[in-house]
């Protein structure tokens, strides 16, 4: 196979960084990168944060906004096709078949198109119910950001709890509505839970945990226990779907996501590979069970691992040795840096090992997550780099040390 195709079919960070694996490890390689969105590929996780902030305060025109969040790339101009604002419809004998109708030839399919929100199921308040995942999506939510607003976010998640922290600061008022007991609890445990709560409560958010919104009526969100909620900014942050729909003729498992092996090959689908949100893959520094891992690092480390596996195919070499990524995510509320390593979400204790979680964005803490006697995660709350980064090599030192009966 002299001059591979492959389409690579995503064009955010994941997609970009899979045509510059490619690239690097296939020069002669024929790559054409497919976007349903219509802009160049960028950067998402400011948008909940700097972003927004900068749209809704009017700190700079929008097309400077977006400047700033354009990714930058080692890949020259002519390198790679790109074919922007056209969906993937579907895959047929291996090709993928555009909405536009475009019946794309590859050799090899990449499924790159990771995640889209949740919404809620009921109707009503359609001019004010906002999601948030594009830059488009940030642009029409900043535009109602006005000080003195009443906002209800639904989702205390990192992207409701990043929202209401820019809101806040921009001069709303904000309400933060979560089924769960504590804001983003299955990502941080309950100790670490409840310090960001009390966190978001300092800050003035009114946050109603154990509660769901029931409907929505007139210029109010009606709550599962009757009460009401004036709103004139509703944000849907409930967590996300995998968006695979195009792949439903591929013969691979969708059940979550797209089930591939170690080497981001899907399974049942011989010439099917997924990076970033998409892929569901075992990580053996955990256990052997699948995951779909939502975290910034993911797109990069999967992306790479993809294009070693294309190019093995195509010189027939050998498999690579066994894929073992240290997951990572962060996020900044309120100034300060939420930085974690790991798998804390597996962790059946929390050990806070610096600071104290009273001090939560005052003083520096980490906090290490064990499940068992391993630990499995650790967690920088305000922590200087130095500092984390202490605890995250003796993180990784625990999940590569062999395991003794």
């Amino acid at each position: 196979m002299a001059d591979p195709r492959i389409t690579i079919v995503g064009a955010s960070l994941a997609g970009l960084r899979t045509a510059e694996a490619v690239l690097a490890e296939l020069p002669q390689a024929r790559i054409m990168l497919v976007g349903d969105e219509p802009h160049a590929p960028y950067n998402r996780p400011p948008l909940s944060k700097d972003s927004m902030e900068a749209l809704a305060g009017g700190q700079a025109p929008r097309a400077e906004v977006f400047e700033k969040l354009l990714l930058r790339s080692k890949i020259m101009p002519g390198q790679i096709e790109m074919r922007l604002g056209v969906a993937a419809a579907g895959i047929e004998s291996g090709n993928v078949r555009l909405e536009d109708g475009a019946l794309l030839r590859s050799d090899f399919v990449v499924a790159a198109t990771g995640i889209r929100p949740r919404r809620m199921p009921m109707q009503g308040a359609a001019d004010r119910r906002h999601v948030l995942r594009s830059f488009d999506d940030a642009e029409a939510l900043a535009q109602a950001m006005r000080p003195g607003a009443q906002m209800v976010v639904i989702g205390a998640g990192f992207i409701g709890c990043e929202i209401a922290a820019t809101a806040r600061k921009l001069g709303l008022h904000v309400t933060v509505v979560e089924p769960a007991p504590q804001p983003m609890l299955r990502a941080l445990g309950h100790r670490v839970a409840a310090a960001m709560a009390a966190l978001h409560r300092r800050h003035g958010v009114t946050l109603l945990t154990g509660r769901s919104v029931e409907t929505f009526e007139a210029e109010r969100v009606i709550l599962d226990d009757g009460k009401a909620l004036e709103a004139d900014v509703i944000v849907e942050a409930l967590g996300s779907r995998p968006n695979t729909e195009w792949l439903a003729a591929s013969g691979a498992d969708l059940s979550d996501g797209v089930l591939v092996d170690d080497r981001m090959q899907a399974i049942g689908a011989q010439n099917l590979l997924a990076v970033g949100d998409l892929a569901r893959f075992a990580n053996p520094l955990f256990d052997d069970l699948p995951r779909r891992v939502e975290h910034w690092c993911v797109p990069g480390q999967t992306a790479k691992r993809a294009a070693a596996t294309i190019a093995a195919r195509v010189s027939g070499g050998a498999p690579a040795p066994d894929f073992a990524p240290m997951p990572s995510f962060w996020s900044d509320q309120y100034g300060m840096r939420v930085q974690a390593f790991g798998a804390p979400a597996l962790a059946e204790t929390q050990t806070v090992v610096e600071g104290d979680l009273t001090q939560i964005g005052v003083a520096p803490i980490v906090v290490e997550y064990a499940r068992g006697d391993h630990l499995v995660g650790v967690i920088g709350l305000g922590a200087p780099p130095a500092l984390i980064a202490r605890y995250r090599a003796r993180l990784m030192d625990a999940l590569c040390a062999p395991v003794t009966a």
